[in-house]
């Protein structure tokens, strides 16, 4: 399994903001955090809303506690009609817009939150920032 690294979450949010440039020509914010939760590496493009930085961190926070993207976090709330704060963490979002970042083994090594766009936008690009990690090698 790759092992999420200050080179790789860096060029995790570059990709990151290229995509959201050349998909959607809106900027964002994008975070990176390790299997805790804890932010290795944040970046916000130049008109980015400034409520899109804690809900990026958040999202990435959020993805790898749970493990899941904030997409399916936010579909099990709803499937069992159970609220967020349920979970006992103040920190935790169910706003699509976060993907963990796993090996192709399945381990988790952290996360990626993304807050600008739509957020079907926003989880898009997680969704994609997290196929290419899976796909890095050792």
């Amino acid at each position: 399994m790759p092992q999420l690294n200050l080179d790789i979450a860096q060029s995790l949010v570059t990709q990151a903001m290229s995509k959201a440039t050349q998909d959607y020509g809106r900027p964002i914010c994008v975070a990176v955090c390790d299997d805790r939760g804890l932010l290795v590496v944040f970046a916000r493009m130049a008109g980015a809303p400034v409520r899109s930085v804690q809900i990026s961190q958040g999202k990435a926070y959020s993805a790898a506690r749970m493990g899941v993207t904030t997409e399916a976090f936010l579909a099990r709330l709803q499937r069992e009609q159970i609220q967020v704060g349920f979970f006992c963490d103040p920190l935790l979002t169910a706003l699509p817009g976060g993907s963990p970042l796993k090996g192709a083994d399945g381990s988790l090594a952290g996360a990626i939150g993304i807050s600008g766009l739509a957020a079907a936008e926003d989880q898009a690009i997680t969704d994609a920032m997290a196929a290419q990690f899976a796909a890095l090698r050792d």
